[in-house]
């Protein structure tokens, strides 16, 4: 399984109201420094189908170039922000195991 692979199975479980961290992402598959290029696994256009709104910065910040759309598709799913328009990570960020998300990634070696 390559490297966008595994993020792309990370994002296709975010659950509805809940968001993810790039970091938090790159962590969960094994590579806490890869942040950046979860970040890119985002941008290819087979991977658009996916829950990409879910993903934020880690001080639930949300994405230029797509805050807008990405705020309104978060608040029709329930998630609450703070005045300066970033996630209550407190209470939004997803918890696999509190969310009831299994995770079984596969520990397969990274292609790239």
């Amino acid at each position: 399984m390559t490297f966008n692979e595994q993020v792309y199975d990370v994002v296709s479980r975010i659950p509805s109201g809940r968001v993810a961290t790039f970091g938090q992402i790159a962590a969960m598959i094994g590579r806490p420094r890869m942040a950046r290029f979860v970040g890119y696994a985002s941008n290819n256009k087979n991977s658009w189908h996916l829950p990409w709104h879910r993903v934020v910065f880690k001080n639930g910040a949300l994405c230029c170039g797509f805050a807008s759309e990405q705020y309104r598709m978060l608040k029709t799913e329930g998630v609450k922000f703070n005045p300066d328009k970033t996630v209550i990570m407190s209470e939004y960020q997803w918890d696999p195991e509190r969310d009831g998300v299994p995770l079984e990634l596969k520990d397969l070696p990274l292609v790239f």
